[in-house]
């Protein structure tokens, strides 16, 4: 008896001392990685770990400070190209994670177009989604395809719809699957009505976002050509040793610094007022 105790003390103290001892992960490191990880899910890539883009990330910057050592012999602007190296896979992932967007925002109609006549045929829920594996719009079949298979292995409808809801990172997808588990949750004969309304309401949605991105364009345009023209001149300079070492003197290192603070104040201001309402995932 008096082993036993002193067994559970010993793990008690033991699990104490790992409590305070262990080094934890700081909230602002879960929530950045959560972003990271969010922003490759939204562009497809959800494959890629946050590490190993992180990993590339670095190595842009690093590349890109060495060249631009090397073009130019001044610290200073190597630096400020390299953190733009840095910068520019996260660029190219944004962009990918936006275009992916509205791409699947098209075709959505589409698929639960699909659905509503395959319930009308007399096929079950999960049997439909099934099949917009193969006979859905192209962007949607791999996910579906996936959905598939996890519900042939687990026969849990909800867990795949979760496990879909997580591959595809999309607003509208997640409107569209927690409609669907709801009717099948609740049952009855609406699902076709169901479904034929949130076809129309899509296709709505889908046509007035176009047309506010299409009148957008222009300040999007417009804020990206203001800032990346005073870099373009600089970069365009760097290949005149004489006048770009100018830049390796205190002032230079302080007209650079506050260059870019204001581009990029500037550009996320421009981006701030020609924003439009994006769309927030809901019970991701």
């Amino acid at each position: 008896m008096g082993a036993l105790v002193g067994l559970g003390v010993g793990i008690g103290l033991m699990l104490v001392w790992s409590a305070f001892a262990l080094p934890r992960r700081s909230r602002d490191e879960v929530r950045t990685t959560g972003r990271a990880a969010d922003l490759l899910a939204r562009a497809g890539l959800g494959q890629v770990s946050v590490t190993g883009f992180a990993v590339l990330c670095l190595v842009c910057g690093l590349v890109s400070t060495l060249v631009l050592q090397v073009v130019s012999g001044t610290p200073p602007v190597a630096v400020a190209f390299g953190l733009m190296g840095a910068y520019l896979p996260v660029a190219v992932v944004s962009g990918r994670a936006r275009r992916r967007q509205r791409e699947l925002a098209e075709v959505w109609p589409e698929a639960v177009d699909n659905l509503t006549s395959a319930v009308r045929a007399g096929m079950s829920l999960p049997d439909a989604l099934a099949a917009l594996g193969s006979r859905g719009p192209e962007p949607l079949r791999e996910a579906f395809d996936r959905f598939a298979l996890d519900y042939q292995v687990t026969g849990r409808f909800g867990e795949s719809l979760d496990r879909l809801k997580d591959r595809l990172a999309d607003p509208v997808g997640d409107r569209v699957i927690e409609g669907l588990r709801i009717a099948r949750e609740v049952g009855g004969g609406e699902l076709g009505r169901l479904l034929r309304n949130l076809s129309s309401y899509l296709r709505d949605d889908a046509r007035t976002r176009s047309e506010m991105e299409a009148r957008q364009s222009w300040t999007v345009n417009g804020a990206r050509l203001a800032v990346a023209s005073p870099w373009l001149v600089l970069l365009f300079m760097s290949f005149q040793s004489d006048v770009i070492r100018r830049y390796a003197s205190p002032g230079g290192v302080l007209v650079l610094a506050l260059g870019a603070v204001a581009c990029v104040v500037a550009y996320r201001l421009m981006m701030r007022i020609g924003r439009l309402p994006t769309e927030r995932r809901i019970l991701s």
